[in-house]
């Protein structure tokens, strides 16, 4: 039986759907205001596993993940860049869609925008009110009563006494109390804004997810995913703002991811250790970049490194080195490997167990190839559908293993010509310069393997 950890009640549990058979499932996406960083791409590749997991096993996954494409700091940034917010957001949204295809990530079921759902903000905003946990402002915004709600605090046991007296007093003189947070922001002078019964505004961060969650999946739902630092306040928030309004439990299971750190350092634009999914990838293979990022459990921290990502490089060419020359047979071969990987991702979305059985599998295929085996073609299949499952092992083998050109590398057809010229060197029998051109690639990192079919190769990582 499926079991997830849940930041709610602090430990695994089996999974109970709401309906049998079907998951629904919101997760906190992007503020578009810039490129899409290493951290932004963990959440990504998390949730996109889980998801591939799910309806591998025949789950019916509605995965909704949202857009902001409002707020301070994209107001901010498109009047430093001298262009509109509408124009920033668009940039930014196809970039990050550019990001995550190179990371193999699937779009999800639903992409709301917070824009398209003004109306559906008034309407939570205008029923807080009415029930007494927000109230407008003389300074024209709208804040929620944190008080009003007696469970704040119950994702990351906190309590309101403590965050009484650790709040900052006379932060903004219309509040009712220093812990009240904003619903809906008063329009400045030249800000994009909608009409409201309060005035011209816009939303405030935390009440676009419950309204977009709400319009999409319901009052109530599965599950509710996110970064490492949302639970508080954001979804803590979310909670207070949906179940004071909708008067039920608003997510079942809530599920984290953990934090991205560099060389053990928090990520930070201030330590000048923040790179962007685009920087990454101007370096690193994007499946080497997925492989990183799924191997470690995704509640766990990971620690982007140089050597890091050698060593997901190294292991993923274990898998390609495998599969490559393998004619892949679809036959089913009974063997526990299905099981164990089953059994791996079915205890919390345990992907480094699962990838442990992935070699062992890799294993018994080199195994079967060494010996001519007929189970060879039938271990490959198997290994590339598992793989699939992770967003994995899909690429052709040697297409992957000859790698991306890089900038100060050797391209593609330059190797390809200095195998040319070895070849006409060894049909001369001029053995000295057809080893000093083996020699030569061998010192750019690349590996050459003679076949009675003509000479293949490979990056050596």
């Amino acid at each position: 039986m499926l079991q997830i950890y849940n930041t709610l009640s602090k430990e695994k549990a089996p999974f109970v759907p709401l309906n049998e058979g079907k998951i629904k499932m919101y997760v906190c996406g992007i503020t578009v205001y810039d490129f899409c960083h290493i951290g932004h791409a963990r959440v990504m590749v998390a949730f996109d596993v889980i998801t591939r997991y799910l309806r591998s096993q025949r789950w019916d996954v509605d995965y909704v993940r949202n857009i902001t494409d409002v707020d301070d700091k994209i107001i901010k940034r498109a009047a430093e860049n001298g262009e509109s917010p509408e124009q920033l957001t668009q940039r930014m949204i196809a970039a990050m869609h550019e990001d995550e295809a190179k990371l193999s990530v699937l779009r999800p079921s639903q992409e709301p925008r917070a824009t398209a759902h003004i109306d559906d903000i008034i309407a939570l905003v205008a029923t807080l009110i009415e029930k007494g946990f927000a109230y407008p402002a003389s300074n024209g915004d709208v804040y929620y009563r944190v008080e009003k709600f007696a469970s704040y605090g119950k994702l990351t046991n906190k309590n309101i006494d403590e965050l009484r007296s650790g709040a900052r007093v006379g932060v903004e003189a219309a509040k009712e109390s220093p812990l009240d947070f904003v619903l809906w922001k008063a329009a400045k002078e030249g800000e994009v804004s909608w009409d409201s019964p309060w005035g011209k505004g816009r939303p405030g961060w935390h009440i676009e997810c419950s309204a977009m969650s709400k319009c999409c999946l319901g009052d109530t739902f599965d599950i509710h995913g996110g970064g490492p630092d949302l639970p508080f306040p954001h979804h803590e928030n979310e909670i207070a703002q949906s179940e004071a309004a909708n008067g039920c439990t608003y997510v079942n299971t809530w599920m984290h991811a953990g934090p991205v750190r560099v060389n053990s350092e928090k990520m930070s634009k201030s330590l000048g250790n923040f790179f962007t999914i685009r920087d990454v990838l101007e370096k690193y293979n994007a499946e080497v970049v997925r492989f990183f990022l799924a191997r470690v459990h995704y509640r766990t921290y990971i620690d982007y490194s140089e050597d890091s990502l050698k060593e997901a490089r190294v292991m993923l060419e274990r898998f390609y080195q495998a599969l490559r020359g393998v004619e892949i047979n679809d036959t089913v071969i009974e063997n526990d490997f299905d099981a164990r990987f089953v059994e791996a991702m079915d205890d919390d979305f345990n992907t480094p167990k699962a990838i442990s059985v992935l070699f062992e599998l890799v294993n018994e295929l080199n195994k079967a190839s060494r010996e001519g085996t007929p189970d060879a073609g039938m271990l490959a299949a198997q290994l590339k559908r598992l793989g699939g499952i992770l967003g994995l092992l899909q690429q052709d083998p040697a297409a992957f293993l000859k790698g991306e050109d890089k900038e100060g590398e050797l391209s593609g057809d330059e190797i390809e010509a200095l195998i040319q010229q070895r070849a006409e060197a060894k049909k001369a029998k001029n053995f000295a310069e057809s080893d000093r051109i083996r020699d030569e690639l061998s010192a750019q990192g690349v590996i050459l393997k003679d076949t009675r079919e003509g000479t293949t190769w490979f990056r050596e990582s």
